[in-house]
């Protein structure tokens, strides 16, 4: 994970402006990721084998119990303004309408947002993204963390207030995870792959 410092108060327009105009400008190699992580510009490598087809199993599972009106994203960028972020998470279920009406989506838009670690970015997910989320209103936070000392972990957060979560539920890689309504499923995370 490399960053790019992004001036605190740049010479033309609101800094968040310039920012987006950073982030916009960026020309990151193909497959990789470039977000906006507390105001500074981010760059993540391309996802592992692994990590795409952790993303690839849970979409899969989300297809049967997503309303028609709800679209399932990969790569859909989140501006979490209170956050200072723009945010790529893994999937979010978000409005397709929303996509339509702005140029920008708003995290709070956001049913549900998956985050799943890498070895380089794991903080952001479990700490920075998480803060933004909840910040930003998002219901439901899914953090699928196959990197966490050797326990890889599924965590479930919910009830966002203040910039902070309340862990729903989290269980080791091997056990089944529940999703509440509106999706009420259950995420059979043995299915899910571990990193080398």
């Amino acid at each position: 994970m490399s960053a790019l410092a992004v001036e605190p108060e740049p010479a033309k327009g609101s800094g968040w402006d310039e920012i987006v105009r950073i982030w916009e400008e960026t020309d990151a190699p193909e497959g990789c990721r470039v977000e906006i992580i507390e105001g500074i510009v981010t760059l993540a490598p391309p996802p592992s084998e692994e990590h795409n087809d952790a993303a690839e199993l849970v979409q899969r599972l989300l297809y049967g119990v997503v309303p028609e009106k709800y679209g399932i994203y990969q790569t859909l960028g989140l501006v979490v303004a209170d956050a200072a972020g723009l945010y790529i998470p893994d999937l979010c279920i978000v409005p397709r309408a929303a996509l339509r009406e702005r140029r920008r989506v708003q995290a709070a838009e956001a049913e549900l947002v998956v985050e799943i670690t890498s070895k380089g970015n794991a903080n952001h997910d479990r700490v920075k993204k998480a803060h933004g989320y909840a910040k930003a209103g998002v219901p439901l936070y899914l953090l699928l963390d196959p990197w966490l000392s050797g326990r890889p972990t599924a965590t479930l957060y919910g009830d966002p207030a203040h910039g902070t979560y309340r862990v729903l539920d989290s269980v080791e890689y091997g056990e089944v995870l529940a999703l509440p309504a509106p999706f009420d499923i259950t995420l059979d995370t043995k299915v899910l792959p571990l990193n080398d």
